[in-house]
């Protein structure tokens, strides 16, 4: 057993190795798992009604992260050797796939149930971005994701710590930590949703629809300072999907603030 092997294994025990990868998005899986079990229980259900849902939509989630990955990237990394789309551990999760299955496997699952889509969306949705922000590590310890070259004298003006700034020295040069950037912004939206958003709700569904409006806004921007986007001929697709995130959000906010129905109105049947 071997721990710390090299700056992306977490622990190796034999042959087999676990990744920091894995490790970073379990724990934000599990931090949104543990918020929506909270929020669920406030809102007068069963938080226990997450426990099955969870662990499908993680497994649905990755594999339509890991899809969405693959159908943009066929050509250039899996042509030549189709077996290593199933290595998901070197990397290549496109979360935009995975939110995309997610929300559909959510749709039938809370309908199953009887339970408003859009509240449990308002429950769920602001522990993603948590989520996210945790799995962006991910592309940290794999030296993905990152952007365009700067100088070393750009990142020490970030105050970062030493070893992020160390680690991003790859192929010779220093890079934008477009990882940071985009953890940091996920999480100054989840408090955004938590601390103010929250606060002042008055109807069903705003929160959820605010996920899409921040997280379009912050994925955007930071998109476009990536040299690895996945490209839709010359478009960065995950600016498209982002201009969709936040033209469906600010919809959706009007819609239910016109016509939805009011927190204070909502009971539990």
């Amino acid at each position: 057993m071997i721990f710390f092997e090299d700056f992306s294994t977490f622990i190796s025990i034999g042959p087999f190795h676990i990744q920091w990868y894995a490790i970073v998005i379990l724990c934000g899986a599990c931090f949104a798992y543990f918020l929506g079990q909270y929020r669920f229980k406030q809102l007068g259900y069963d938080k226990e009604i997450l426990s099955d849902y969870f662990f499908a939509l993680l497994f649905i989630g990755i594999i339509g992260a890991r899809i969405w990955y693959v159908i943009f990237t066929y050509n250039e990394m899996y042509a030549a050797n189709p077996m290593e789309i199933f290595a998901i551990w070197h990397g290549g999760l496109a979360i935009q796939g995975g939110i995309f299955t997610g929300l559909i496997y959510s749709y039938f699952f809370f309908k199953k149930r009887n339970i408003p889509f859009l509240v449990a969306g308002d429950a769920i949705m602001p522990g993603v971005l948590i989520a996210q922000a945790c799995g962006r590590w991910g592309n940290f310890f794999n030296h993905e994701a990152f952007g365009g070259e700067v100088s070393l004298n750009f990142l020490q003006s970030l105050h970062l710590p030493q070893f992020i700034i160390d680690n991003m020295y790859i192929g010779g040069a220093y890079h934008h930590p477009t990882f940071l950037y985009e953890s940091v912004g996920n999480l100054i939206a989840f408090l955004l949703i938590i601390f103010v958003i929250r606060r002042f709700q008055k109807h069903i569904g705003i929160q959820f629809f605010s996920y899409f409006v921040l997280y379009g806004v912050v994925r955007f921007f930071v998109e476009g300072l990536r040299t690895d986007s996945l490209m839709f001929g010359p478009i960065r697709m995950a600016q498209l999907i982002s201009i969709v995130f936040l033209v469906v959000g600010i919809i959706g906010i009007v819609y239910v603030h016109l016509k939805g129905q009011k927190v204070d109105e909502f009971q539990v049947e």
